[in-house]
Protein backbone atom coordinates (compact mmCIF):
# COMPACT_ATOMS: atom_id res chain seq x y z
CA UNK A 1 0.00 0.00 0.00
CA UNK A 2 1.19 3.26 -1.21
CA UNK A 3 2.18 5.90 2.44
CA UNK A 4 3.53 8.65 1.39
CA UNK A 5 4.88 10.93 4.08
CA UNK A 6 3.61 14.46 5.06
CA UNK A 7 6.74 15.69 3.20
CA UNK A 8 6.64 13.62 -0.05
CA UNK A 9 2.47 14.31 -0.27
CA UNK A 10 3.54 18.14 0.03
CA UNK A 11 6.39 17.43 -2.85
CA UNK A 12 4.27 16.05 -4.84
CA UNK A 13 1.90 18.76 -4.90
CA UNK A 14 4.37 21.47 -5.34
CA UNK A 15 6.40 19.66 -7.97
CA UNK A 16 3.13 19.05 -9.95
CA UNK A 17 2.47 22.48 -9.81
CA UNK A 18 5.84 23.67 -10.97
CA UNK A 19 5.64 21.17 -14.10
CA UNK A 20 2.34 22.69 -14.68
CA UNK A 21 3.43 25.99 -14.77
CA UNK A 22 6.25 25.33 -16.80
CA UNK A 23 4.54 23.43 -19.31
CA UNK A 24 5.90 19.65 -18.57
CA UNK A 25 4.54 16.28 -18.88
CA UNK A 26 2.54 15.27 -16.66
CA UNK A 27 1.79 11.96 -15.08
CA UNK A 28 -1.90 11.06 -15.29
CA UNK A 29 -1.76 11.39 -11.36
CA UNK A 30 0.10 14.71 -11.78
CA UNK A 31 -2.76 16.02 -14.90
CA UNK A 32 -5.27 14.91 -12.00
CA UNK A 33 -3.80 16.84 -9.08
CA UNK A 34 -3.05 19.69 -11.53
CA UNK A 35 -6.88 19.81 -12.44
CA UNK A 36 -8.24 20.19 -8.49
CA UNK A 37 -4.93 22.94 -8.27
CA UNK A 38 -6.89 24.81 -11.01
CA UNK A 39 -9.95 24.96 -9.41
CA UNK A 40 -8.23 26.08 -5.96
CA UNK A 41 -6.65 29.28 -6.93
CA UNK A 42 -6.68 29.93 -3.52
CA UNK A 43 -3.91 27.58 -2.70
CA UNK A 44 -1.52 28.79 -5.81
CA UNK A 45 0.46 30.76 -3.39
CA UNK A 46 1.01 28.03 -0.90
CA UNK A 47 1.99 25.83 -3.83
CA UNK A 48 4.65 28.22 -4.94
CA UNK A 49 5.97 28.57 -1.65
CA UNK A 50 9.33 26.35 -1.05
CA UNK A 51 8.71 27.40 3.32
CA UNK A 52 4.56 25.98 2.74
CA UNK A 53 6.43 22.01 2.35
CA UNK A 54 7.03 22.50 5.93
CA UNK A 55 4.28 24.86 6.94
CA UNK A 56 1.62 24.08 9.64
CA UNK A 57 -2.10 25.21 8.79
CA UNK A 58 -3.90 25.20 12.11
CA UNK A 59 -7.58 25.38 12.24
CA UNK A 60 -7.88 27.08 15.39
CA UNK A 61 -5.94 29.95 13.34
CA UNK A 62 -8.97 30.02 10.46
CA UNK A 63 -6.28 27.84 7.99
CA UNK A 64 -7.18 25.48 5.77
CA UNK A 65 -4.53 22.96 4.91
CA UNK A 66 -4.23 23.24 1.32
CA UNK A 67 -2.56 19.97 0.79
CA UNK A 68 -4.93 18.16 2.42
CA UNK A 69 -7.52 19.66 0.78
CA UNK A 70 -6.31 18.26 -2.79
CA UNK A 71 -5.20 15.35 -1.24
CA UNK A 72 -8.89 14.77 -0.31
CA UNK A 73 -10.27 15.40 -3.82
CA UNK A 74 -7.40 13.19 -5.12
CA UNK A 75 -8.76 10.29 -2.75
CA UNK A 76 -12.35 10.81 -4.01
CA UNK A 77 -11.54 11.08 -7.37
CA UNK A 78 -9.85 7.70 -7.27
CA UNK A 79 -13.18 6.04 -5.05
CA UNK A 80 -14.90 7.66 -7.97
CA UNK A 81 -13.19 6.04 -10.85
CA UNK A 82 -13.10 2.65 -8.94
CA UNK A 83 -16.76 2.72 -7.19
CA UNK A 84 -15.12 1.98 -4.01
CA UNK A 85 -16.76 1.59 -1.31
CA UNK A 86 -19.46 0.31 -3.61
CA UNK A 87 -22.29 2.40 -4.10
CA UNK A 88 -20.01 5.79 -3.98
CA UNK A 89 -20.49 6.39 -7.95
CA UNK A 90 -24.04 6.39 -7.99
CA UNK A 91 -24.50 8.56 -4.80
CA UNK A 92 -21.96 11.47 -6.60
CA UNK A 93 -24.26 11.09 -9.93
CA UNK A 94 -27.04 11.76 -7.86
CA UNK A 95 -25.70 14.55 -6.22
CA UNK A 96 -24.53 15.90 -9.33
CA UNK A 97 -28.46 15.96 -10.23
CA UNK A 98 -28.27 19.58 -7.80
CA UNK A 99 -24.69 20.26 -7.97
CA UNK A 100 -22.07 21.12 -10.18
CA UNK A 101 -18.97 18.52 -9.80
CA UNK A 102 -16.95 20.78 -6.83
CA UNK A 103 -19.79 21.07 -5.09
CA UNK A 104 -20.76 17.52 -5.15
CA UNK A 105 -16.89 16.84 -4.74
CA UNK A 106 -17.22 18.95 -1.42
CA UNK A 107 -20.39 17.30 -0.36
CA UNK A 108 -18.54 13.88 -0.43
CA UNK A 109 -15.44 15.41 1.30
CA UNK A 110 -17.10 16.60 3.92
CA UNK A 111 -18.60 13.10 5.05
CA UNK A 112 -15.31 11.41 4.44
CA UNK A 113 -13.81 13.60 6.48
CA UNK A 114 -16.86 12.93 9.21
CA UNK A 115 -15.77 9.37 9.27
CA UNK A 116 -11.91 9.50 9.24
CA UNK A 117 -12.57 11.61 12.15
CA UNK A 118 -14.75 9.23 13.89
CA UNK A 119 -12.57 6.52 13.29
CA UNK A 120 -9.89 7.97 14.53
CA UNK A 121 -11.47 9.67 17.59
CA UNK A 122 -13.39 5.98 18.83
CA UNK A 123 -9.90 3.65 17.42
CA UNK A 124 -12.12 2.12 15.23
CA UNK A 125 -12.13 1.10 11.32
CA UNK A 126 -13.12 3.35 8.57
CA UNK A 127 -16.84 2.56 8.24
CA UNK A 128 -17.91 2.36 4.52
CA UNK A 129 -21.63 1.86 5.31
CA UNK A 130 -21.46 5.01 7.42
CA UNK A 131 -19.55 7.22 4.58
CA UNK A 132 -22.10 6.09 2.12
CA UNK A 133 -24.82 6.91 4.56
CA UNK A 134 -23.66 10.17 4.98
CA UNK A 135 -23.63 10.96 1.34
CA UNK A 136 -27.00 9.57 0.51
CA UNK A 137 -28.29 11.93 3.52
CA UNK A 138 -26.51 14.68 1.40
CA UNK A 139 -28.56 14.06 -1.89
CA UNK A 140 -31.88 15.61 -0.36
CA UNK A 141 -30.20 18.43 0.86
CA UNK A 142 -30.14 21.41 -1.23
Amino acid sequence: MFNPSREQVRLFFTQAWAKHRQSGVLTPLESMAVDWMLRHPEYHAALEDPDAVEADFPVEAGQTNPFLHLSMHLAISEQLSIDQPPGIKAAHEQLLASRDPHAAAHEIMECLGEVVWEAQRLGTPFSNEGYLDLIRRRITRN
